[in-house]
């Protein structure tokens, strides 16, 4: 599962890309008040079987204190945790 985000170009490669899709999963969770997740931005084209996806970014980010019990409150903690990667790389998501 994933989200569009407005379009951020990613030098990739040696080239200027457009990245307009992120991926995340959390990596670990102390259930107390830290967590880890992993994002990816991708460049998505296409639908259904002829959809293309490309890896454009990746890396971590992590969520403690207030924060992280916020998130925990939510009605949608996916959807949440969605929305707090954006806001620490500086990422629109598209609804």
């Amino acid at each position: 599962m994933g989200y569009n985000i407005q379009p951020i170009t990613i030098w990739a490669n040696g080239e200027a890309k457009q990245g307009n899709y992120i991926q995340a999963s959390i990596v670990n969770d102390n259930l107390s008040d830290y967590a880890q997740f992993y994002w990816q931005i991708s460049s998505v084209s296409g639908t259904g079987e002829d959809q293309q996806k490309q890896s454009l970014a990746q890396g971590n980010t992590s969520i403690s204190g207030a924060a992280y019990d916020a998130w925990g409150q939510s009605d949608d903690i996916n959807f949440a945790a969605y929305e707090y990667i954006c806001n620490e790389l500086n990422l629109t998501l598209i609804y």
